[in-house]
């Protein structure tokens, strides 16, 4: 497919021939949720604990004597069934990642660049060229529209670039090393450089 190449001016810079392998494909949806859930589990810090019996701090005297007393015969305050006791089977820090085959996890990132490419939402630009002032910058992405967008370029990012837009809330900054199957679907525009596509291309080939 053939996409036009603009500049952050807003004119047109030519054009691109962009690999139906890697945006012409159909998305699949069990492919990206897969993916996606993935990349939350494995990003999940799974600290979360509570103390069993053995961690509580309480007096080890038994409660009541042995007989005689018509209760039950606890030994011990820090059993789970009282209050501020041990907790039976709790949560304990943990990792939540599961494994997900590379297949799979390439053909995740070929199916979401191809849902953007689909949907109208992919956007070729020249080079990332500015200031370093986001001011600047600011201005320039307000003028073509793009309101929450992940821009993607080749191996490294333009330094000056990257601290312009770095107070931008809307807008992130990856090389194409950290394109990603959620930080793409999760954004209104993919924007892609010429070196990005070549980037990317080389990746997933």
């Amino acid at each position: 497919m053939k996409l036009d190449v603009i500049t952050l001016d807003g004119d047109t810079a030519g054009s691109v021939e962009l690999s139906d392998d890697l945006f012409g494909l159909e998305p699949r949806r069990d492919i990206l949720y897969r993916v996606v859930r993935w990349q939350r589990n494995k990003a999940q810090q799974g600290t979360h604990k509570v103390k069993t019996r053995s961690e509580v701090s309480y007096s080890t005297k038994k409660i009541v004597r042995q007989k005689g007393s018509g209760g039950a015969r606890h030994g011990s305050r820090k059993a789970p069934i009282f209050r501020k006791g041990g907790v039976y089977k709790g949560p304990t820090p943990r990792s939540h990642a599961h494994e997900l085959t590379k297949k799979v996890r390439k053909l995740g990132l070929m199916h979401a660049l191809s849902s953007k490419a689909q949907s109208g939402k992919l956007v070729v630009l020249d080079e990332l060229r500015a200031e370093g002032k986001t001011g600047a910058l600011a201005k320039q992405l307000s003028n073509l529209g793009w309101k929450r967008a992940l821009i993607i370029d080749g191996t490294e990012v333009n330094t000056e670039f990257a601290q312009a837009a770095r107070n931008l809330g809307h807008v992130d900054v990856l090389p194409s090393v950290g394109a990603n199957v959620m930080d793409i679907l999760k954004r209104d525009t993919l924007v892609l450089t010429k070196a990005g596509v070549e980037a990317l291309e080389a990746r997933l080939k």
